[in-house]
């Protein structure tokens, strides 16, 4: 019996049209190629699509998702990961039988090779390329930390720590096994998707964290004599200086993990038992967010959205270190970038590159601090203007001038709630009848861990947990509630990722006239409540009817201070 043809199976499938079919046949003849490929640069059918179809044609199977108990470390180990990667193809267990799961099962000569490698006829599957470029990049058994240790103790004959004389050092932090252990402190921290990698020292040990959604989890004790040159390696790779270690020091390290360009931000503190780092990743791959796409109410959408669209005025955001004040950011300028406006930005560092910005880099040393760059921003005829942080009276100050000559100010600071950032201002002497006619919007915002889909379960929760998220035990009712259980894809912690809970507050007519008199950050807060504003509690329990987030994670980050309103 014939083969179908391929096209003819999409059309079946109702994956395509018969104008699509056509079109993508003339463009077949006109420059060649295959027909799969061009329908899908044309964006008329996804990888998916491709990928079912051509097992239906070869009467095979179709592997949507590569799991961790599909894979024999065993076997994977026998073939190197340049091939793999090369080919992208891998091999896994499908029902009880070896099989290699490839992207183009009419490529042959690699699934071969598999075969010799694999010892005996192996069965072809199909998956997209995505999904066994990620399967290869989450479970290839490259060294454990362990295997790691070991191997470093076996090699210490040729490489003693020791006794180590400063002009050695450079030398010593280019040694193989010192090179190998930072690459797999970096690569595990980005394999797990961390966005902090701590490097401690302490009397007797050496203690590597990984901060991963919020959570610092301990990954590595290496032994304390690998301490110099693991700290020279880091500092090598960021360009510091290796010899100064009586002050702290800042660097930036940039490198390619699996296909993802990773900045990575470097911090060297002097400590008592030696230097302490900490890197800051930052996956640029993942590009900017756009403001639709972060999961905020529609109300304070609308809020955000209103206020940006203004000729003038300040807009701020506020929250911790690593709350999300910088995503939220960029997500509003990405939103701004239009070609008829200027946009200058002065940061401290600048994160994201976006086409189109002009983007200042703060330079302390050089007397480049925010308020420097403001003022000769100023001079560059900008419409919107963007601070990394307010930190002092002369930059909050400069900020203000900016917003009442025509400009929108965007800036973050540090306070822990929407009505609390104008009580900040007034701290750093702008006079309250300024703030009131220059701010237009503050924006608290907080990040609480995401509940693991696979695992969460349904639960009636305690009625003093109730309490504590502001609700009664009438209001509860209707209400899921899911607790966080733990499985191999969230790290067994229940969570994975995170989003924010924000609130947002419109400086209208009443909160400018309470603004002016200087009235305290509560009678603000229940003003803005009056107008409107939903509070981080309240946005959090937004979350928990979603069952997104528990309410464990909503408390940790914001507290009802009275029952909230349905």
């Amino acid at each position: 019996m014939a083969r179908k043809q391929f096209r003819e199976i999409l059309k079946e499938q109702a994956k395509i049209t018969d104008q699509q079919l056509q079109e993508a046949v003339a463009e077949q003849e006109k420059s060649g190629g295959l027909i799969g490929q061009i329908l899908l640069s044309k964006g008329f059918v996804k990888k998916e699509d491709i990928a079912k179809a051509l097992a239906t044609q070869l009467n095979i199977a179709f592997i949507e998702k590569i799991k961790e108990q599909m894979i024999d470390t065993t076997m994977l180990s026998k073939i190197p990961l340049k091939f793999l990667r090369q080919h992208v193809v891998i091999p896994i267990m499908y029902e009880g039988k070896k099989v290699v799961v490839t992207a183009n099962p009419r490529d042959l000569e690699p699934i071969d090779d598999l075969s010799l490698l694999m010892s005996g006829d192996v069965n072809v599957v199909v998956a997209t390329d995505t999904v066994i470029v990620e399967a290869i990049n989450k479970y290839y058994p490259l060294e454990t930390s362990k295997e790691m240790m070991e191997k470093l103790e076996e090699e210490e004959g040729e490489f003693k720590m020791e006794e180590i004389e400063e002009k050695d050092i450079m030398e010593m932090a280019n040694d193989a096994p010192i090179v190998k252990m930072v690459n797999h402190i970096l690569f595990q921290a980005v394999k797990e998707n961390a966005s902090d990698i701590h490097i401690e020292p302490f009397e007797k040990e050496l203690r590597v964290r990984y901060r991963i959604d919020g959570v610092m989890y301990e990954k590595l004790l290496p032994p304390k004599r690998y301490q110099g040159a693991v700290v020279s390696r880091i500092k090598i790779m960021a360009n510091l200086n290796i010899a100064e270690k009586r002050i702290p020091q800042d660097g930036r390290i940039q490198i390619k993990v699996a296909d993802k360009a990773i900045d990575i931000r470097t911090s060297i503190l002097p400590c008592n038992y030696g230097e302490r780092v900490v890197m800051r990743l930052l996956d640029k791959t993942k590009g900017v967010k756009k403001l639709d796409a972060i999961n905020m109410s529609e109300r304070d959408r609308e809020v955000i959205t209103r206020n940006i669209e203004r000729p003038n005025g300040i807009i701020l955001v506020s929250g911790p270190t690593g709350s999300g004040k910088t995503t939220t950011l960029y997500s509003i300028l990405d939103r701004l970038n239009e070609p008829d406006v200027t946009i200058i930005t002065v940061e401290d560092p600048v994160e994201y590159t976006i086409h189109g910005i002009g983007q200042v880099q703060v330079k302390d040393q050089i007397g480049l601090t925010f308020a420097a760059a403001l003022r000769s921003i100023l001079r560059q005829d900008p419409d919107i203007i963007l601070i990394g942080e307010i930190r002092d009276e002369e930059t909050a100050r400069i900020a203000t001038q900016a917003a009442l000559t025509g400009h929108i100010v965007l800036s973050t600071i540090h306070t822990n709630s929407a009505p609390a950032t104008i009580t900040r201002l007034i701290d750093m002497k702008i006079e309250p009848f300024l703030i009131a006619s220059s701010v237009v919007c503050v924006i608290s915002q907080r990040l609480v861990r995401k509940l693991c889909d696979k695992c969460k379960q349904q639960y009636t929760p305690t009625p003093e947990m109730i309490k504590r998220i502001g609700l009664t035990s009438a209001k509860s009712k209707g209400i899921k509630f899911y607790k966080a259980v733990g499985c191999e894809d969230c790290l067994n912690s229940g969570y994975k990722g995170r989003m924010a809970v924000f609130e947002a507050m419109e400086v209208d007519d009443e909160i400018a006239k309470l603004i002016v008199q200087k009235v305290d950050a509560s009678v603000i807060k229940a003003q803005a409540i009056k107008s409107g504003m939903t509070s981080l509690a309240s946005d959090g329990l937004r979350l928990i009817k979603d069952g997104s987030t528990t309410i464990e994670e909503v408390v940790s980050v914001a507290y009802a201070e009275e029952p909230l309103e349905d």
